[in-house]
């Protein structure tokens, strides 16, 4: 495509921020909802068939209110999502499907980075390099090219930057600052030939941003090295969900703790400190010997409702009740995720919004 970026030289003039867009809050107006359907046995191994009813539920709360656009890889997938999502009782006009095959499920990884222009009405993608988490999980060439292929349906702008980047690794506040981790992104197996400078300055350039704020590490399980949609979520333009171990025994504990400090140190473009709300862990989810990095705050922030991941937890309804208190304006919904987290994420890890213009 003739308006793509696509140059390890590019200008800053180039850049979608110069061009006038940024990557929205989740909170925002949102058109559409996009999933990859999920179909890899390794990922869920013994598991499979039974996350689909909680993810076809996910699909059904958010379709009562915009679109839902599927990523399938052919005609068989598609009659097969279509049978659960029927079951799941979704609105079927809000429902569509996309021929464009995927290696697996996580979609906010491998989805497109929708941007948004308000002086234009344009709508672009960026489409980052992927590498599935540091070349944990090959092959991976499927994913990396969803993005442009999707750019490409639409006749939107497309911009490419020669980076790996991952959208469980950025957090938004809508007003100019992301959020993220020193493990992920300074990690040597995702840009090892970039400094921390010339990362934040991808970050800014081409998701519209104006600060990087960087917390450390990830909480145990999490084979990401550190998203931060585990640990840390916007909720308003100055404040965050930050989940938080109270057990002082648990490894999770001083992760977490060391991440709280860094929060309280911040401080917002205009000088303001941000305001922190504290979060629960679940008890550990513990599965073939293996912890799982089950968090409350892997949720999704649809235009009408939260989809929050529970865990049969004694933690379960007070996590619910402090996501709710953040969004009085939608209902907070929370779906069983122990059969889904054993594939390593929850709803947010599987889901990428596309903002409204």
């Amino acid at each position: 495509m003739s308006n793509t970026v696509n140059s390890t030289l590019y200008t800053i003039q180039d850049s979608p921020k110069a061009q006038g867009f940024r990557f929205p809050a989740e909170w925002e107006k949102q058109e559409a909802l996009w999933l990859s359907w999920p179909h890899k046995e390794a990922s869920w191994p013994g598991k499979l068939e039974s996350i689909f009813e909680p993810y076809a539920r996910f699909i059904q709360l958010v379709a009562e209110d915009q679109y839902v656009r599927i990523n399938v890889a052919d005609e068989a997938m598609k009659t097969f999502a279509l049978s659960h999502i029927k079951l799941a009782g979704a609105k079927l006009e809000h429902i569509s499907f996309h021929f464009n095959p995927t290696n697996d499920a996580w979609c906010r990884d491998h989805g497109p980075a929708f941007l948004i222009n308000e002086d234009t009405g344009e709508k672009a993608i960026v489409d980052w390099g992927y590498n599935a988490w540091g070349g944990k999980y090959p092959p991976f060439d499927l994913d990396d090219v969803v993005p442009t292929r999707i750019a490409e349906e639409f006749k939107l702008k497309l911009f490419t930057p020669p980076i790996v980047m991952e959208g469980g690794s950025v957090e938004f506040n809508g007003k100019g600052t992301v959020l993220t981790t020193t493990a992920c992104l300074l990690n040597e197996n995702r840009n090892p030939q970039l400094t921390r400078e010339q990362i934040e300055n991808y970050l800014k350039d081409f998701y519209g941003q104006e600060q990087v704020l960087w917390l450390a590490d990830g909480i145990i399980g999490d084979d990401t090295d550190g998203h931060i949609d585990d640990i840390t979520r916007f909720v308003s333009e100055d404040t965050v969900l930050t989940v938080i171990e109270e057990d002082p025994n648990d490894d999770n504990y001083a992760i977490l703790q060391e991440n709280l400090e860094i929060l309280k140190s911040f401080r917002l473009l205009d000088g303001r400190p941000l305001q922190i709300i504290e979060l629960p862990m679940p008890k550990p989810v513990i599965f073939e010997d293996q912890q799982l990095p089950a968090s409350y705050a892997n949720f999704y922030i649809a235009n009408k409702v939260v989809v929050v991941p529970i865990f049969q937890d004694a933690n379960d309804e007070r996590a619910l009740e402090i996501i709710q208190s953040c969004f009085p304006d939608r209902k907070v919904i929370g779906i069983n995720s122990v059969d889904i987290i054993w594939g390593l994420g929850s709803f947010h890890c599987l889901s990428q919004q596309e903002p409204s213009i």
